[in-house]
């Protein structure tokens, strides 16, 4: 339990991020349309905010928590969902943004729209609501009430619901504007929080050499290797990293409205993609302070300076063991000093909040131009910024109903990248091909979005009902890769079995060649895209080299 003064810190923080965020959104542009304004901030977002608000919007109190569970349990592995996004985020720079911004689409089904059919923007529709609704907000409310829970004392279920209506209320008033602003602020907050709690830690622990003295003394020092030997038991071993998560990133990242919507509101292209390849470099940072705290809490309580007691149980199979969901908020109220428990409570907010306000801003975007336009041709900028709301409010209320049965899942992290990994391939396929390949057809597109999603749907289910068959041995991430390869033998086939007819905007829809989004100059200097991705590709190379 956290101290009065702690709570007034939280609670006034909260008052802050509400009001900065009405007088965000509400500061409407004069010579943008209404809509335009409230879902897309009027593209008059700039680098720094797209980056910081990428982040926050990635960053929610699910990482804080799950990654220091990750790294209580197996060290720095999960670090690489972190690191290998900033490679990601270089291919969203190069090819994405620039695609994005010069088609002029307002959300990502519709531009399947333009280069495919309509019937691959509705499916694509659908999944992007779906996992905006279950990824981004379910799993950030759960991870929210469990730590609201254990610091406040408060219902999780009822902490999570006052704590998400908040949020929707600057969310759904203020739009994109009002999330982005608010998302720029949350991302300084959650990243010093996390840093303080990093620095407890080591200073604690007594510096990085005692923390790899006592893994040693312990034989665990495979934890601090971030790259794993096949049959390790971590269930991520190298080869699955590399031919796994980019099947996963480049939907996460290039293919899913809640992140891409910071792309499409920028002011311009070099905003677009300076602020993606500015988002990869501070990716670098959850390893060290989101995922070592979690391996610092587990060698403290080898040396007897964390009191873990309170997470111990005996399992079935009679056996001492940890639950280690809980890691984050004992090591906040046994390490932490008054006071600063505030910033870290404040911290663990921003995460939720910036991940449930960018989820819901993406919702009411995907509602009111994809489909309430649709089937209402005539509706004024006044009834789509009033659908959009409409909709983020039921999508709050579908969300908080999820949590019980997401709250079955051992391993928060890997529970969201299990879900991931079954929705991600067909749709990571369909805009590879769609946007380099010219022969990838509208008919193989649809087929293969069905196709695909109803495979992962299957896969998925079968490892649910029957958890003993040969599927749950395979690696998630290897699972995403094989259901990657599958999609693209089924789009490759049918694109040839039924040719492409472009349309004289269908036409203009995909790069020529690899080259050809690299012709643009961009910005002298430092900020130069081209300079800033050799720069972060090369620093991501080292630390791989370093904690390989």
């Amino acid at each position: 339990m956290i101290k009065t003064p702690d709570i007034i810190i939280s609670i006034l923080y909260i008052l802050i991020i509400v009001s900065i965020g009405l007088w965000a959104g509400l500061k409407k542009k004069k010579d943008t349309s209404a809509s335009n304004d409230y879902f897309l901030a009027g593209k008059s977002l700039r680098w720094p905010m797209i980056g910081m608000a990428l982040f926050a919007t990635n960053i929610s109190c699910l990482h804080l928590v799950s990654l220091a569970q990750s790294g209580f349990d197996e060290g720095l592995l999960s670090g690489n969902f972190e690191w290998m996004a900033a490679f990601t985020l270089i291919l969203l720079a190069l090819f994405f943004a620039p695609f994005y911004i010069r088609s002029g689409v307002s959300t990502l089904p519709d531009f399947l729209e333009r280069r495919y059919n309509r019937a691959c923007r509705d499916w694509l529709t659908f999944i992007s609501i779906i996992s905006a609704i279950t990824v981004h907000i379910a799993f950030s409310l759960l991870t929210g009430g469990i730590v609201l829970e254990t610091l406040l004392g408060f219902d999780m279920y009822t902490s999570v619901t006052v704590i998400a209506v908040i949020t929707a209320v600057y969310t759904i008033i203020g739009g994109l504007r009002a999330v982005v602003v608010t998302e720029s602020i949350q991302t300084v907050v959650l990243v010093a929080g996390a840093v303080i709690i990093t620095v407890i830690c080591l200073n604690k622990m007594g510096g990085w050499n005692a923390m790899t003295a006592t893994l040693q003394e312990h034989q665990e020092l495979q934890k601090l290797k971030m790259l794993r030997p096949s049959g390790d038991g971590s269930q991520l071993p190298w080869y699955a990293v590399f031919l796994g998560y980019p099947v996963l990133g480049i939907w996460y990242w290039c293919a899913d409205q809640t992140i891409v919507q910071r792309i499409l509101g920028a002011k311009d292209e070099n905003h677009a993609r300076t602020g993606a390849l500015f988002c990869g470099f501070i990716k670098i940072l959850p390893v060290f302070i989101f995922i070592l705290p979690g391996l610092l809490a587990s060698t403290l309580a080898q040396k007897g300076l964390l009191d873990i007691s309170a997470l111990q149980y005996v399992d079935v199979f009679g056996k001492p063991a940890v639950n280690s969901k809980g890691i984050y908020t004992l090591m906040i109220t046994q390490l932490v000093p008054t006071g600063l428990v505030g910033i870290i409570v404040a911290a663990l907010l921003s995460g939720l909040m910036s991940q449930v306000s960018g989820a819901l801003n993406s919702i009411s975007t995907l509602v009111s131009f994809d489909l309430y336009k649709r089937f209402k041709p005539s509706a004024n900028e006044q009834e789509l910024v009033r659908m959009g709301r409409i909709s983020a409010g039921i999508a709050l209320v579908l969300s908080i109903l999820l949590l019980p049965l997401l709250n079955n899942y051992s391993s928060l992290f890997n529970g969201v990248n299990d879900i991931i990994s079954h929705i991600a391939p067909p749709i990571t396929c369909v805009f590879l091909l769609g946007i380099f390949w010219k022969k990838a057809s509208a008919k193989a597109a649809q087929i293969t979005l069905l196709a695909g999603s109803s495979l992962g749907a299957l896969v998925y289910t079968v490892n649910k009902l029957y958890p003993y068959t040969f599927l749950k041995e395979i690696p998630f991430l290897m699972m995403a890769f094989y259901l990657f390869v599958a999609c693209c033998i089924i789009q490759v086939s049918f694109s040839l079995l039924y040719p492409m007819q472009h349309t004289a905007v269908s036409g203009t829809l995909y790069w020529k060649s690899p080259g050809e989004p690299l012709q643009d100059k961009g910005w002298k200097g430092l900020g130069n895209y081209k300079m800033l991705s050799a720069l972060l590709l090369l620093v991501m190379t080292v630390l791989y080299f370093i904690f390989k």
